[in-house]
C-alpha cells in the first residue's frame, strides 16, 4: 500500500474511533427502556423467558441502578470488541495491508458501532460467544460441550438468539471441529443431543416461559429491584413477558409496510461493502475442498434462512440486518481456518473507489434497531 492511500486507511481508524465515542455518549442521552428492565427480570417466579442477564445481575445487588445498564453493556463490548482484534489479529494479522478488510468490517455500521448504539440489547452476547469459538482450540468434544453451553445461555438470554447466532455458532462448531478430523459416532451423537437440547430449550422458553402471575404484580416485584421506584416509565415494557407469539408476529406484519422502506437503503448499505464481498468470495472459492466449499455456502444459507425467519417475526429489522452482517464477518474467520489452495490477496488499499467506499463506511455512525438511521 503507498504511503498516501495508507495515511488515508490510517486516519479512517482515528475516524471510527471518533464516531463510536459519539454515538456511545449519544446513546447515554437516551432512557434505556428495554435494556434496563432486562436487569431487573429475574427467575423469582420460575422458569421464565429473558431472565438469565437479570439473574445473574442479582446475584451480586438486590437493587439495580439505572447506569449499571451502561455499565455493564459498555463492559461487555469493550471485552467484545478486544477479542475481535485479537481474532483478526490471528486470522488474518494487523499490518497496513489488512487495514482495509479491518476498516470493513470492525469499522462497519452493522457492526460494533451499531453494537454501541444498541448497548444493553442483548445482540452482542452472540457476537461475543461466537468470537470465544473462534479463538479457543476445537481439539475434542468439549469444543462441542462449550458451543452448546454457550448457546444455551444465549437461549436463556433471549430466546430469539436460537434463529440469531445459535446457527452461526453451529457452523463454527462444523468448520473448526467436525470437517477437521474423521466424523466418529459420538461426535455425531453428542451433536445431536446438544442440538435437540437447545431445541427443547427454546420452545419452553418460547411457549412455558410466559410470566405466571399477572402483569400488576410482575411490575410490583420489579419496583422492589429499583433503586428509584419512581421511574415508573422504565417498566413500559414489562408486557413483553406476556406477549404469545402470535402477537409478535401481528405486530411485524402490521409494521411490514413501514419496514419495507428501509429495505434500499439496507441494499445500498451492504453494496458500500463490495470489497469484503468480494474477498470473502475468494476465500470461499480458494477452499482445498469441494465438499468443504459446499458445507460453507449451505451453512450461509442456513444462517439466512433463519434471519428470513426471524424477519417474519419480530419486527427490529434495522438490528437484525446487522447482526446478519456480523455473522458474516464472523463466518469469514470461520472459512479463513479451513486449508486453502492459495492465498487470497487482502483488499487493495491503493484503489481510489475502495478507499471512497472505506471512507463513507467510516462515517456511517450506525444503521439503527428498528428502521434505518
Amino acid at each position: 500500500m503507498s504511503g498516501a492511500y495508507s495515511r488515508h486507511w490510517r486516519a479512517m481508524l482515528a475516524v471510527n474511533a471518533a464516531v463510536m465515542l459519539g454515538v456511545f455518549l449519544h446513546k447515554l442521552a437516551l432512557p434505556p427502556y428495554i435494556p434496563y428492565i432486562h436487569l431487573l427480570v429475574d427467575y423469582h417466579f420460575g422458569f421464565i423467558k429473558r431472565a438469565l442477564i437479570g439473574a445473574v445481575v442479582g446475584l451480586f445487588t438486590a437493587k439495580v441502578p439505572v447506569w449499571l445498564v451502561f455499565a455493564l453493556a459498555g463492559g461487555v463490548w469493550l471485552i467484545t470488541f478486544g477479542l475481535f482484534v485479537q481474532l483478526f489479529r490471528r486470522t488474518f494479522g494487523l499490518g497496513q495491508p489488512q487495514l482495509p478488510l479491518f476498516i470493513f468490517t470492525a469499522g462497519s455500521p452493522f457492526v460494533f458501532k451499531n453494537f454501541l448504539f444498541t448497548l444493553g440489547h442483548f445482540d452482542i452476547y452472540g457476537c461475543l460467544g461466537a468470537i470465544v469459538l473462534l479463538l479457543v482450540p476445537a481439539r475434542s468434544l468439549a469444543y462441542v460441550l462449550l458451543a452448546a453451553l454457550i448457546s444455551a445461555a444465549l437461549v436463556l438470554i433471549h430466546h430469539i438468539h436460537l434463529l440469531m447466532y445459535v446457527p452461526t455458532v453451529a457452523a463454527i462448531v462444523v468448520l473448526r471441529y467436525y470437517l477437521i478430523r474423521p466424523i466418529m459416532r459420538l461426535d455425531i451423537a453428542v451433536g445431536a443431543i446438544a442440538l435437540l437440547g437447545l431445541g427443547a430449550l427454546f420452545f419452553a422458553a418460547q411457549f412455558l416461559g410466559t410470566m405466571p402471575l399477572p402483569e400488576a404484580d410482575f411490575v410490583s416485584y420489579l419496583k422492589t429491584r429499583m433503586v428509584d421506584p419512581s421511574r415508573t416509565e422504565l417498566l413500559q415494557f414489562a408486557y413483553v413477558w406476556y406477549q404469545p407469539l402470535s402477537k409478535e408476529v401481528q405486530d411485524t406484519w402490521a409494521r411490514l409496510p413501514s419496514n419495507l422502506l428501509g429495505v434500499p437503503v439496507y441494499a445500498l448499505l451492504l453494496w458500500l461493502h463490495r470489497p469484503l464481498w468480494r474477498v470473502f468470495k475468494q476465500h470461499i472459492h480458494s477452499l482445498n475442498s469441494p465438499r468443504h466449499r459446499q458445507i460453507v455456502i449451505a451453512a450461509l444459507i442456513v444462517i439466512g434462512l433463519a434471519y428470513l425467519v426471524m424477519f417474519a417475526m419480530v419486527f427490529d429489522y434495522s438490528r437484525w440486518i446487522s447482526s446478519w452482517m456480523v455473522c458474516m464477518v464472523l463466518m469469514l474467520h470461520a472459512v479463513k481456518t479451513l486449508p486453502a489452495t492459495k492465498s487470497v490477496a487482502p483488499i487493495d488499499g491503493d484503489d481510489r473507489k475502495t478507499t471512497i467506499l472505506g471512507w463513507i463506511i467510516t462515517v456511517l455512525p450506525r444503521v439503527g434497531i428498528i428502521r434505518p438511521f
